[in-house]
């Protein structure tokens, strides 16, 4: 089963503080572990919130709001996607994360055995575009910047209402646009929060708190990892990826944030960026 780690932000993240040279390679020494047990799969870190937007969409209308955003705790600050056996395996390896403060959610992904055949499915639709794309992403840019776009959760999400077929074609055909003008690289939906856990570190101890959690606004419904020119052309995106979502939402609203990544070039020159750049460049 795949489990996507959400490291929460913390007050020292927010202001561009980043963690110093010991525990990056500590953290370097984690990524390594996972990535020779098979564990780890994908992962990354988010600019502070000051550099991002929420897109808003409800009854016909745009909001869009820069940051920073004032609830810090429930920020993203990076996340790291795993292959796990079981939730209890996937939190295992979150308490084996070097951090001497803060917290981590382990929530598990959707995958498409999840959604149960439609009648109405047709072949080629909506599940096996989805399937070509989680097998060959697009690929990088020169030139674009990346951005996370991470959808809020609701009610109904956080209840396991999953969307209907009308809602999964609309959005496979709004993705499929994506893939083809190259802004899409991935992009996954979470399970509730009732599947999940919080892991909260203080030095050497670990508390797992399970799910659901009671912050529902602030959850997570799903990712997207996208790729633009600018940060005005992802809010452009973010403006009609919402419009396209709401109507399969509670109250016909959807919200996404949109961060974009630290890249390794923005991290200078160290042993712990150049192993962890050796990791994700794509063999």
């Amino acid at each position: 089963m795949r489990y996507m780690l959400l490291v929460k932000s913390t007050r020292n993240y927010e202001a561009g503080i980043w963690p110093d040279e010991t525990m990056q390679a500590e953290l370097t020494k984690w990524n390594d572990e996972a990535a020779k047990a098979g564990v780890r799969l994908d992962g990354g870190r988010l600019q502070p919130s000051s550099q991002g937007a929420r897109v808003h969409y409800a009854q016909g209308k745009f909001t869009v709001m820069d940051g920073p955003f004032a609830e810090t705790k429930e920020l993203i600050a990076g996340f790291c996607m795993i292959e796990a056996k079981s939730r209890e395996d996937a939190v295992t390896w979150a308490k084996r994360i070097p951090f001497q403060d803060g917290e981590v959610e382990v929530r598990p992904l959707f995958e498409l055995t999840d959604f149960p055949v439609d009648p109405a499915e047709e072949q080629g639709g909506w599940r096996d575009k989805e399937e070509e794309f989680r097998t060959a992403p697009p690929p990088r840019k020169p030139g674009t910047i990346r951005y996370m776009g991470i959808l809020k959760a609701d009610k109904n999400t956080e209840a396991g209402v999953l969307p209907d077929e009308k809602f999964l074609t609309a959005m496979g055909a709004f993705m499929e646009e994506g893939i083809k003008s190259g802004v899409f690289l991935a992009g996954e939906g979470l399970q509730p929060s009732a599947k999940g856990a919080r892991i909260r570190y203080s030095g050497k101890n670990r508390m797992v708190i399970d799910g659901p959690f009671a912050e529902t606004k602030e959850l997570i419904a799903g990712y997207a990892i996208l790729q633009f020119a600018s940060k005005a052309e992802a809010i452009e995106w973010t403006k009609r990826f919402v419009e396209v979502d709401a109507p399969g939402r509670l109250g016909a609203e959807s919200e996404c944030e949109i961060r974009p990544f630290v890249e390794f070039d923005d991290c200078g020159s160290s042993r712990a960026v150049e192993r962890n750049r050796s990791m994700d460049t794509p063999k």
